[in-house]
């Protein structure tokens, strides 16, 4: 049973289905016009909206679906439509309406379609709880997809987490990879021990390998006492090697030792320790390029690739953006203990059309900065803050007509990421730091980004005095 608002002027049309769809079992409301639809929207909750497109009076079947839309946006709306007005209901299923029945309309026609938009609802819904589920068994509940590429990545983490293969995963910063290796490890045996994750990014060359392998007592200077290393903290748990594209060589040889013999030495020591640990690395960068150019080891590749795992970036799923919009200021609104906002259908709209160079960590930042300056309850598309980084299509044509393909896809790329790393930089008043953290890059990173590009404090309209933070 289900319980359906029927919105419509015609008092023996509202009978007849009134009577129709509790014939059916269901519990059925009725509103007069619009104006009434809308205030039960706002008091009831509803499974299904069935509502005339021409209402007599106030507002339209078009204004009930917008109203029903950003108010019960779980509830799908159905139009029935006169003669002649198939236009309008075109532009009512653009709209978000599931689906229109014209007049005369035909009773086992339109009960075959309410049937069938509930049982889409019914089902949308339990995936949502079996994501929720998932989530929860497999230690975090962000890890949210229903497309073709998240289903991939869903059925490889259930196949190898309960294995000890070494896992390389790979995708764009702010795509969720610590996500990927935490539930890999809370799925596998190992999950009552440590899992320890490193930003090999965010290490300096000189202290990497003492990070990770741990110190002797004096083995340089300011090594005061002995440290264990994040393999040692990591022993019979899973260690989460990030960005790991950005080690040096020769931390790679020791890391390659590790894999291969499952030992190493602390820095300045001299006896073997033996370690237990499951390894799984993570990358944005392309390392088979870094192979061929010699900056990562070949041997390390394969040893780190014996299952890859691909994320998606989020401008190749838009249809996961809604459900994971929910779940973002659902979490929001419960750390701020604050009543929980919802977007309206522009918003929506907006979202998925954002090409989202920052990934995931892009639209939490984007939701959270709307949800708290928002003026209404509902996030509308002017209240999202959203940085536009793509090179203009004129200069793309002119600057890239006459070029191989290699070479235009190079130029069209450092063209975005200096135009987007330069408008991060102005939103943050030149703050190397908060620039990064907002764009989803650690700090090191950015700035190896800026000296790579040629960029300078004045390009960002800062006047450089040193190191910005």
């Amino acid at each position: 049973m289900a319980r359906l608002l029927v919105v419509e002027d015609e008092g023996a049309i509202q009978l007849a289905l009134s009577g129709l769809f509790r014939r059916e079992g269901h519990e059925v409301e009725v509103a007069c016009d619009g104006a009434e639809a809308i205030e039960r929207l706002r008091a009831e909750a509803f499974d299904l909206v069935l509502t005339d497109l021409a209402l007599g009076r106030g507002p339209s079947g078009l204004d009930v679906l917008e109203a029903s839309r950003e108010i019960r946006p779980e509830a799908p709306v159905v139009m029935i439509t006169a003669h002649g007005s198939e236009k309008l209901a075109v532009a009512a299923m653009k709209a978000g309406a599931e689906d229109y029945v014209p007049k005369p309309f035909d009773n086992d026609e339109l009960r075959l379609v309410v049937a069938r938009a509930l049982e889409r609802t019914r089902l949308a819904r339990e995936h949502r709880l079996l994501l929720e589920r998932i989530g929860r068994d497999i230690g975090f509940e962000r890890l949210i997809g229903s497309g073709e590429a998240m289903r991939r990545v869903f059925e490889t983490i259930e196949k190898v987490a309960e294995t000890d293969l070494t896992v390389l995963v790979r995708g764009e910063s702010g795509t969720g990879k610590e996500l990927v290796a935490q539930a890999l490890h809370h799925r596998s045996p190992r999950r009552e021990r440590p899992f320890v994750a490193v930003n090999c990014a965010a290490i300096s060359r000189e202290l990497v390998e003492s990070e990770l392998f741990g110190h002797e007592k004096g083995a340089f200077t300011g090594a005061d006492a002995r440290r264990v290393g994040r393999f040692e903290a990591a022993a019979g748990g899973t260690i989460f090697l990030d960005e790991i594209g950005d080690m040096a060589l020769e931390t790679q040889a020791k890391v390659l030792r590790v894999l291969q013999e499952r030992s190493f030495e602390r820095v300045g020591g001299t006896k073997p320790l033996e370690v237990d640990v499951r390894v799984v690395a993570a990358t944005h960068r392309d390392l088979e390029a870094c192979v061929r150019q010699g900056r990562f080891r070949e041997d390390l590749y394969y040893r780190l690739r014996v299952v890859e795992i691909s994320l998606p970036a989020l401008r190749e799923r838009p249809e996961d953006i809604p459900l994971l919009a929910e779940r973002l200021l659902e979490q929001l609104a419960a750390r701020l203990d604050r009543p929980r906002r919802r977007l309206s259908q522009a918003a929506l709209t907006r979202l998925a059309r954002h090409t989202w160079p920052g990934n995931v960590r892009e639209l939490r930042n984007a939701l959270e900065q709307a949800a708290v300056l928002a003026p209404g309850e509902t996030i509308d598309e002017a209240d999202l803050q959203l940085l536009v980084g793509a090179p203009s299509p004129r200069a793309t044509r002119e600057g890239h007509a006459t070029a191989s393909f290699a070479e235009a896809r190079r130029r069209a790329n450092e063209a975005f990421e200096r135009e987007f790393l330069l408008r991060a930089l102005r939103a943050h008043g030149g703050n190397i730091s908060r620039a990064a953290e907002a764009i989803g890059m650690v700090r090191q990173s950015l700035q190896q980004k800026i000296r790579e590009l040629g960029l300078r404090a004045e390009d960002w309209g800062v006047e450089r005095k040193g190191d910005q933070a």
